[in-house]
């Protein structure tokens, strides 16, 4: 194991159920795409609800070697920090290409920066990129859209330098798998491109249609229509936007599995029911239950574990509107509490269930297959991956040393370590920095027992 900086570690003392409040702003699978769509407009765009997460921090630098100003609005009444970005893209200029390595970082966000610039500059350069290990994510999709639209793309040994000779054309593209990634790329791009794109077997997760809110207030001209299809045609030129994102459901559902396999009670302001049904429906079968609060400008959903006995079940995961696959490794840990054999079958990435590993050695019983189990069929069933898990609970968890892998895998540790008995050393925290704002804080907010660096 590499050794990890005091702090990239966080000391969890298990045992305890969480119970308070915390608060959710906007979708980390949002904003930094509207960030990113800024770039496309004559004018200042304005976004609210913008959570202080790494990838928001990596979009900024990014933005900024740009020329683009981002600013954050003023501190509020009591002093905490605006949730507000103001981008103004007026002095947008080509960033060198050792600037744009070094403000990547590990993220994959600056492939989608490819068709905005192309757009404003001719040019666009993509470094190596990173991004969480859950399984093949190529960027082929993305190239290939790219190239249909005219593009060129030139393989270099520091990345990918992609240029437009011409004006880039609307096209009509099938992705083969309805990739969130790909859409977005597709979105971004056709926007000012000359005549009329079609997209099939598109994504229709709820933060594509807010990234289509964001890029229809610009002046785009977007429609949705049934079995997966997206129409763009192609306008001169677009304006800025004010934008509030819609609510971080990935985030919600993890706080909602750490109240569950805790045996706590959490309310989630900010959290919204519409784009939660799905998790909603599969929080109650388990065994949890949830209460949605509507006030207007502060709503909430609060979830809790009653203390009955917890019930297994079978699940899919699979694009929107199935179970999205994020929401499936904090169940799994939840799982681990309910009583009987659960049956997992991960269809979207198929090595998210590697993460299992650790939770065996902290005493889950979780056996995983090759084959697709409780399901239908996917395309990861005669490709000799281990997608499909059987987990045998109740079992008692104990306290261990983790190294986190994955964004929605390393939360999913801290559930299993807070619901555990003794402490575990959790390494990577960084990661977890991604996708979720201050989780340190409201992890204590909770009573949890928890403190960065090796403990005592």
């Amino acid at each position: 194991m590499e050794l990890s900086t005091a702090s990239d570690v966080l000391t969890v003392h298990g045992g305890t159920a969480l119970s308070g409040e915390v608060r959710v702003r906007g979708a980390k699978n949002l904003v930094p795409k509207a960030m990113v769509a800024a770039l496309l407009g004559h004018g200042t765009s304005v976004l609210h609800n913008v959570p202080q997460i790494s990838d928001v921090r990596i979009v900024t630098g990014l933005l900024e070697a740009h020329g683009v100003s981002v600013t954050r609005g003023a501190p509020g009444a009591d002093g905490e920090p605006s949730d507000t970005l103001i981008l103004d893209p007026a002095s947008v200029e080509q960033a060198s290409d050792t600037a744009v390595e070094a403000h990547a970082g590990t993220s994959r966000i600056p492939v989608l920066f490819c068709g905005p610039l192309l757009h404003r500059l001719g040019r666009a350069f993509i470094p190596d990129l990173g991004g969480c290990k859950i399984g093949d994510r190529p960027i082929d999709f993305h190239l290939d859209a790219l190239r249909a639209f005219g593009a060129v793309v030139e393989k270099r040994p520091e990345g990918l330098l992609i240029s437009a000779p011409e004006r880039l054309r609307g096209t009509q593209i099938r992705l083969p798998y309805p990739s969130v990634g790909a859409t977005e790329q597709v979105l971004l791009t056709a926007v000012l491109a000359e005549g009329v794109t079609e997209l099939s077997n598109a994504a229709t997760e709820p933060e594509i249609v807010d990234l289509i809110a964001v890029l229809q207030k610009m002046g785009a001209i977007i429609s949705v229509h049934n079995g997966r299809v997206i129409r763009i045609i192609g306008v001169d030129q677009l304006g800025g936007f004010t934008h509030r994102a819609i609510p971080d459901r990935l985030e919600t559902a993890s706080w909602a599995c750490a109240a569950l396999a805790t045996g706590g009670d959490i309310r989630v302001i900010g959290a919204a029911q519409g784009e939660m049904m799905t998790f909603l429906n599969v929080f109650r079968r388990i065994g949890g239950d949830f209460e949605v609060d509507d006030t207007p400008g502060e709503p909430s959903i609060r979830f809790w574990h009653s203390g009955g006995q917890m019930r297994a079940l079978a699940l899919e995961t699979d694009v929107y509107p199935g179970l999205s696959t994020d929401w499936q490794q904090p169940l799994v840990v939840a799982l681990t509490q309910a009583h009987g054999l659960s049956i997992i079958h991960e269809t979207v990435y198929e090595q998210r269930l590697g993460f299992t590993d650790a939770l065996n050695r902290m005493g889950a019983q979780i056996q995983l297959y090759r084959e697709c189990l409780g399901g239908s069929a996917c395309r990861f069933g005669q490709r000799n991956f281990m997608h499909s898990a059987v987990i045998s609970g109740p079992t008692k968890l104990h306290g261990a040393e983790l190294t986190i892998p994955d964004l929605r895998a390393g939360f999913s540790y801290l559930i299993a370590a807070l619901a555990a008995q003794g402490t575990s050393t959790v390494h990577g925290i960084s990661l977890i920095r991604r996708g979720y704002e201050d989780f340190e804080a409201k992890l204590s907010a909770l009573g949890a027992d928890v403190e960065l660096g090796l403990g005592a």
